[in-house]
């Protein structure tokens, strides 16, 4: 059985997307940008220079898919998708699986705008292709509260929903899709909740045991009245399971 290559199979979403493969029996080739690990490990491994491509030729050879979960807001996920996918090409590989985000059809932050480039690229590299939209990860909000919460007053845009999900429930959908056949665009991955960004960061404050203040306050700008609009959201698509609270307590 030929392996499935994952990059970035060593950050959030590409640890689960290898777990997963592995439990289904699937050979997996990790490809990031350290080296390998010591010791034995449960799939091949490949170092890459995503910039300049180096070994990215090496970690495609022979294999029946690739995941591509690795990102790269610096140099451009249009740019980052085109070297992938132009060694994916040449290497004869009959399907790539991209990972994406709701609504970058529709919402105008940059990332967002990238990422709606990069699927462009997938979709016209002549490789057979999945794009899979999710919406924000669990982790991420995590992230972003924990940062927000360290002065004694946490200062949130006001009039934002987020619909987070567990990025080892859209691992185990990309696993699940990258073998299978090549299905263009599936339908959008996300969370079982639309909430209030202050809820959550109410339900973080309880769990992390911190006293703050939450204050909510208008902002301006395109990106803002998207957020506020719920361009990010994808409501009818509730596919996820793990709550925001189930997510702390598994953290905790």
């Amino acid at each position: 059985m030929s392996p499935i290559l994952v990059t970035g199979g060593t950050g959030t979403l590409g640890r689960h997307v290898v777990r997963y493969l592995l439990d289904r029996g699937q050979p997996v080739r990790v490809a990031s940008r350290r080296r390998a690990p010591a010791g034995p490990q449960p799939h091949e491994w490949a170092t890459v220079d995503y910039r300049g491509g180096t070994g990215l030729a090496a970690a495609v050879e022979g294999t029946s898919a690739v995941v591509h979960c690795a990102t790269n807001a610096v140099r451009g996920e249009a740019e980052l998708a085109r070297t992938v996918l132009a060694a994916a090409k040449d290497a004869g590989c009959p399907h790539v699986v991209y990972i994406s985000i709701a609504g970058v059809d529709r919402h105008p932050l940059p990332y967002y705008r990238g990422k709606l480039a990069a699927e462009r690229v997938v979709a016209d590299s002549g490789v057979g292709w999945t794009v899979l939209r999710a919406t924000q990860f669990h982790d991420l909000v995590y992230r972003i509260l924990s940062a927000l919460a360290r002065p004694p007053v946490l200062v949130l845009p006001q009039g934002v929903r987020v619909q987070p999900v567990d990025s080892g429930e859209v691992g185990a959908r990309l696993a699940e899709l990258a073998t299978g056949a090549p299905s263009g665009r599936v339908p959008d991955f996300g969370g079982p909740e639309v909430r209030e960004l202050s809820d959550l960061a109410r339900a973080y404050l309880d769990t992390a045991g911190r006293a703050r203040k939450i204050v909510s306050v208008p902002l301006a700008g395109r990106s803002y009245r998207a957020y506020r609009d719920g361009l990010h959201l994808a409501p009818g698509h509730a596919e996820g399971r793990v709550t925001f609270e189930e997510f702390l307590a598994q953290r905790r």
